[in-house]
């Protein structure tokens, strides 16, 4: 596996896999590589010639306040797991390689990131948008692999491409949990013993409103309010939402029809956890 640092040694890198005509996918990442990362790091070894993993702690998608300083950032740990899944390259760009001085372009996104994490956390996906056509452009990769967890973040992403004509193709793969349900977060390492139940209310506000969409309840305002029920009973801190929405638009529902998405986002402690399950069926593909 190469370990690259710098934007021209990933773009002489990545360039005899296009003369050879093999197909290079790329697995964003911030790092603090967990089971759900890997999944993600498979798909890509399964449909691309070539995988890329990158790791960046980007800056410019923390708010004031958020844990920047404090997020987990175990490099050697992570290059292991990559060496062992046979990963063609991890690149580890830093922040002044990613955004030197008098760097001052940003990315507007797209309007799906106006709701939700757009309204929780003001300047997050410009920073998302703007790190991640940064990578594509310095990569080149066919195909992008992002997990279903961050269902708003990939919404944005996907929107990007179309209205910026990327040339690659974006996968958006199953998230994975643990044995008691939480999805798999870097961040699940800041929860204490005493906070792991209150954080799995997450998924089961999220699989309560499920069962009532498959007991006949169509009201969004309804499953709503139980969502929210079933996270002050598990003892949440904070809630930032949980809401019945249009998975394209991400528009909160009156009434929910046949493609509708839960998501919630709260906060356990001073740890920020989101979650989103499929309340109808998903659609194909």
């Amino acid at each position: 596996m190469q370990i690259i640092h710098t934007i021209d040694e990933i773009r002489d890198a990545t360039a005899p896999f296009r003369r050879r005509f093999e197909s290079v996918g790329l697995v964003p990442t911030m790092g603090a590589l967990h089971s759900g990362h890997l999944s993600l790091v498979r798909e890509s070894m399964s449909r691309a010639d070539r995988t890329v993993v990158s790791i960046f702690v980007n800056p410019t998608q923390f708010g004031p306040g958020e844990d920047l300083q404090a997020y987990p950032r175990p490099y050697d740990h992570d290059l292991e797991l990559l060496e062992r899944e046979g990963v063609d390259i991890a690149y580890l760009p830093s922040d002044t390689e990613m955004y030197p001085s008098g760097w001052s372009t940003r990315v507007a996104p797209p309007a799906v990131a106006n709701q939700l994490e757009g309204q929780s956390r003001p300047g997050h996906f410009q920073g998302v948008c703007t790190v991640v056509l940064k990578l594509f452009l310095q990569i080149l990769p066919d195909h992008a692999f992002f997990g279903q967890k961050d269902y708003q973040q990939v919404a944005v992403i996907r929107q990007m491409i179309r209205d910026l004509d990327v040339p690659v193709a974006l996968s958006v793969c199953p998230t994975v949990r643990e044995p008691d349900g939480l999805a798999m977060s870097s961040r699940n390492v800041y929860l204490s013993v005493d906070q792991r139940p209150a954080a799995l209310g997450l998924y089961r506000a999220l699989m309560e409103a499920r069962r009532a969409v498959q007991q006949g309840e169509v009201d969004g305002h309804a499953l709503m309010n139980e969502m929210r029920q079933v996270l002050i009973d598990s003892g949440v801190d904070s809630i930032d939402y949980a809401v019945v929405a249009d998975p394209d638009t991400l528009d909160v529902l009156d009434q929910i029809d046949d493609r509708t998405l839960g998501l919630v986002a709260c906060r356990v402690g001073t740890t920020r956890l989101i979650d989103n399950l499929w309340l109808t069926d998903p659609p194909a593909g």
